[in-house]
């Protein structure tokens, strides 16, 4: 063989060796963890799947919503591997490993620009059950109330109903969103909406309304002065194992803790 064949075959195999270590690595990477639930819980989950992934560049995981629900009927019939809720487990659903990750306030908000700055939990009530309607008695404002609520299925609607609404049913006129995000965006382009979100997200957007005197702050949900609190769960058919159960084991270590704590929720620890 000539030094130019030579050159050339030793060239060939270079590249059917690098080509050989590429599929390697594309296949090493096919390890997929997949979490579907609470749009409250997505985009903490999905802040720790990036954190996660940075450091096991091996794994992907994919986070979706839908629901408290629907990411629990998810797990139940093999579609994740995890379900994310923000509401306690209902009888029918304790069969499944519940798997607590961190506590988070309800916040009730409104438009930056409604001087309301404190309501009493009793008026949240009469404005969602239809019987309060007008801001005049509460801001000042003569002005409609327009009372936004979440979809059924949603464990933050389950949470607000379970905290606030007790007996009472929510008015059939209440404008639904299907996320959270979405009753944080009506709320902030209407000066005369109400509605709730997960504290954590609450941004400048939006005001936080303190409840009966008291400030949603993690303080006060910690100490239990703050009285809309839920937990925020994985759920999961059996004990997570293999790269599940480390991807687990990271959301409840101190850097996955220290992470939900910076995105403004409580540890679960």
């Amino acid at each position: 063989m000539n030094k130019r064949g030579f050159d050339h075959w030793v060239t060939t195999l270079l590249i059917v060796l690098g080509l050989m270590l590429g599929g390697c690595g594309r296949a090493k990477r096919e390890i997929t963890i997949t979490l579907s639930g609470s749009t409250s819980v997505q985009p903490f989950a999905e802040r720790l799947a990036e954190e996660y992934t940075l450091r096991n560049p091996e794994v992907r995981i994919d986070v979706q919503g839908g629901g408290s629900t629907a990411g629990i009927r998810a797990v139940k019939t093999g579609i994740c591997h995890l379900g994310m809720s923000s509401r306690e487990l209902k009888e029918d659903e304790k069969d499944l490993n519940r798997i607590l990750i961190a506590r988070d306030g309800l916040a009730i908000v409104i438009h930056p620009t409604n001087p309301l700055d404190d309501i009493s939990l009793d008026d949240v009530q009469r404005i969602f059950a239809g019987e309060l309607s007008n801001w005049k008695g509460l801001s000042g404002i003569d002005h409609p109330i327009y009372p936004i609520t979440r979809e059924e299925g949603s464990g933050t609607r389950e949470a607000f109903t379970g905290l606030i609404m007790k007996q009472s049913k929510i008015s059939p006129g209440t404008l639904v969103q299907d996320s959270s995000g979405a009753v944080r965006e009506a709320i902030a382009t209407n000066p005369y909406a109400i509605g709730y979100i997960s504290l954590g997200l609450v941004n400048e957007r939006v005001k936080a309304l303190n409840i009966d005197g008291v400030t949603p702050t993690k303080e006060n949900i910690d100490s239990g002065a703050y009285p809309l609190t839920r937990p925020f769960l994985f759920v999961s058919m059996e004990e997570p194992k293999g790269k599940i159960k480390e991807f687990v084991d990271f959301v409840l270590s101190s850097d996955g803790q220290k992470i939900l704590e910076e995105e403004g929720l409580l540890s679960a620890r």
